[in-house]
């Protein structure tokens, strides 16, 4: 009997709401900066609200229509809170860390039960407590080191992630009920619906796309004289939209360029969406920089170098996808040298190029590793399979 294919509820929609959020204000981090600590700021900010994002994405994976409203609803606050807190970090770090702490609490305790607590097996990270500590830590200290401390904690959990188990989680949940002396209720093993999962972090890969577009069509409105400088340069970036989306979507699986799916395991796949999403958004950001900048000629060296090195480490992952998936082909070869090298060319050479020949060069950075299978590959659906 062939089971039916699920798909996210309407809840999980309603939830991703904050994620459109999200992005919008944590790509604002990166717009006209040319700053290494600012940069290295959005990394930590953006891959604290993925996690809590996550934890309840995969939540409501898990439990399915039996998911509880009002967590979810609750983890929706928190993360917007968050979202709020970025656009002035330097007056709101402390709300943006205690919602954040706040909804790992939640995410943690929405898996015990009455008579069941339930382990999460591909992602244990929900469970882990070590990486809050310097979250926790971070209230009374101030910048730069309360932002060290964020690093540190997300640092643990990356480690967790990769490294823990489901099986090692349980039994430090069993350890921390004997040392309390209290009754625990028994241990369940959970799994993760992968193809739904698929589907959600794909969702979310629109959605940072989708940011890109609402920060074109907003600088477009501060530009007066729409001329065809201005046309070309917009018209390069709807296409350069379109190649990741292919690459990402059309061709890999889970927001992943390339990806087949079931080559990676939740382990390496969760992070590498984290990497390839945190690399769109900086895009979106950029991207609004670049059609600014068409009153003055030129590409800023900063949003030009930001925009070159997102596409070559884009690049980068499809040909790990590619190699993992074993659908490495001696044409890749050409798209590697492309996806690299042209952004390498481009963020030392092109200085006086013009904002619009810019995108249209960079956009040849990514066409070779689509044009290969365009031909005839079918379309891939959200959760993964030919349609």
């Amino acid at each position: 009997m062939k089971t039916e294919e699920r798909h996210a509820s309407w809840l999980e929609l309603f939830f991703d709401l904050v994620a459109v959020a999200g992005v919008a204000q944590l790509s604002h981090l990166v717009r006209g900066t040319t700053s290494w600590s600012d940069a290295g700021l959005y990394v930590v900010c953006f891959l604290a609200f993925w996690t809590a994002w996550m934890c309840f994405t995969v939540y409501g994976n898990v439990t399915g229509a039996a998911a509880r409203t009002m967590p979810v609803l609750l983890a929706m606050a928190g993360l917007v809170f968050m979202a709020g807190s970025v656009h002035d970090l330097g007056e709101h770090a402390q709300g943006f860390a205690i919602s954040y702490v706040a909804v790992r609490a939640l995410a943690s305790r929405v898996w015990e039960g009455r008579e069941s607590t339930r382990i999460i097996v591909e992602w244990p990270v929900v469970h882990a407590g070590m990486g809050m500590v310097p979250w926790v830590v971070s209230f009374w200290v101030d910048a730069p080191w309360k932002y060290a401390l964020w690093a540190l904690g997300l640092g643990i959990d990356l480690v967790a992630g990769l490294t823990m188990s489901g099986e090692q989680i349980a039994a430090k949940v069993a350890e921390r009920a004997a040392q309390s002396k209290k009754p625990m209720p028994g241990l369940a093993f959970a799994h993760l619906d992968f193809a739904h999962f698929g589907e959600r972090l794909g969702l979310f890969t629109i959605i940072v796309l989708g940011e890109g577009v609402l920060t074109v069509t907003d600088a477009m409105t501060e530009i007066a004289d729409w001329e065809w400088s201005l046309l070309s340069t917009v018209l390069g970036v709807l296409a350069l939209l379109a190649a990741l989306w292919g690459a990402a979507l059309y061709q890999g699986f889970g927001g992943i360029p390339y990806l087949s799916q079931g080559a990676w395991g939740p382990r390496v796949l969760l992070p590498m969406h984290c990497l390839v999403a945190g690399l769109l958004a900086a895009l979106a950001a950029g991207f609004g920089d670049v059609v600014e900048s068409v009153e003055h000629g030129h590409v800023a060296a900063g949003t030009r170098w930001m925009l070159c090195g997102c596409v070559a480490a884009f690049t980068v992952v499809g040909v790990v996808a590619r190699v993992t998936s074993r659908t490495w082909k001696r044409w890749d070869f050409i798209a590697v040298l492309a996806g690299v090298g042209i952004p390498v060319v481009l963020g030392a050479l092109g200085g006086e190029l013009t904002p619009a020949r810019f995108l249209w060069l960079l956009l040849l950075a990514i066409v070779p590793g689509l044009v290969r299978e365009l031909p005839r590959r079918k379309p891939v659906a959200a959760d993964g399979s030919a349609s």
